[in-house]
């Protein structure tokens, strides 16, 4: 399991951010290659951190890294959007800090055989959690012409999406698509010459758009947020990494609607809803990777670190 090595993205600012207390008690909700989650872990010493992860590769990998730290760690194997069952199981009211990492970790891009990699040849999965039913051959080979399209253009923002739902479509019909470079060949073959001459692979979009699918990762980010800040202690920190606009536009709002509090049109006079901030915001702007952090990990280069406090 040694294997699985992740580069933590936007690490130091991640742990200032948390601004962690000895003795409170951490959720990172992306447990990954257990990164952010050891540096948590060194700066705690009656605490307790809580790592949660749908892939149990990564898992078993988080929890060799994290051994030394003993019961101060909990490991779970879920969805982070889970967190309100999660900490009920674990008897836990209320917690003084919440990580969420929403990218895809590199061993799992990285390793062919996932199917996430749109550069080498695997059976068409994507699933971050291999229980899961759906995985990428089903989208691909039994969703609609216009569910295709729809999730290739709002999730991958990809402009030749009806052209690549429509390609998709007669393939399958000919013989199923059963592989990432199979599918690769037709996306290709879908798209005019100038897109292909593009500096950006010309399935990079479609492969977001089907993996944001088969996981489900933009509602669960919607539901994580929902319920990630009334589990916040008052003045415990969430912290949340995105990596394309779609996720960074649910966190945005979620994070303002919370700290905004009053719902009431503009042209009334007075508050009458009554509803009060729950939050402030620590970043206005969003943090990114500097040219060093750029330099040493390219992938950061979309990362994007949005940080409020419970009031």
């Amino acid at each position: 399991m040694s294997e699985f090595h992740h580069v933590s993205v936007l690490l130091e600012e991640c742990i200032q951010g948390l601004n962690i207390k000895p003795e409170g008690i951490y959720v990172d909700g992306t447990l990954g290659g257990a990164g952010h989650s050891s540096r948590i872990a060194a700066k705690l010493t009656t605490g307790t951190l809580i790592g949660i992860d749908r892939d149990e590769v990564a898992l078993a990998a988080a929890g060799e890294r994290l051994a030394q730290f003993g019961d101060r760690v909990k490991l779970v194997h879920s969805n982070f959007c889970e967190i309100d069952s999660i900490l009920e199981d674990l008897n836990i009211p209320g917690v003084d800090g919440i990580l969420l990492d929403l990218g895809v970790s590199s061993p799992q891009l990285d390793d062919g055989s996932r199917g996430f990699s749109y550069m080498v040849d695997a059976p068409l999965d994507m699933r971050m959690d291999a229980t899961d039913a759906l995985n990428a051959y089903t989208v691909v080979n039994t969703w609609p012409y216009e569910e295709l399209k729809r999730i290739l253009f709002e999730y991958g923002e990809e402009r030749y999406a009806p052209q690549i739902a429509s390609s998709i479509c007669k393939r399958r019909e000919q013989v199923p698509i059963e592989t990432t470079l199979e599918l690769v060949e037709v996306i290709r073959s879908a798209m005019p010459a100038a897109a292909l001459r593009e500096k950006q692979h010309p399935a990079k979009r479609s492969f977001q758009a089907i993996r944001i699918a088969v996981n489900d990762e933009l509602n669960s980010v919607a539901r994580v947020m929902e319920a990630a800040i009334p589990r916040l202690n008052p003045g415990g920190r969430l912290a949340v990494i995105t990596f394309h606009s779609l996720e960074d536009r649910i966190v945005k709002n979620a994070m303002a609607a919370a700290a905004k509090g009053c719902t009431c049109p503009p042209s009334f006079p007075v508050c009458v809803c009554g509803k009060k901030p729950k939050v402030k915001l620590i970043t206005r702007k969003p943090i990114v990777s500097g040219e060093e952090e750029l330099e040493r990990n390219p992938r950061a280069r979309s990362a994007k670190l949005r940080i409020c406090e419970k009031l």
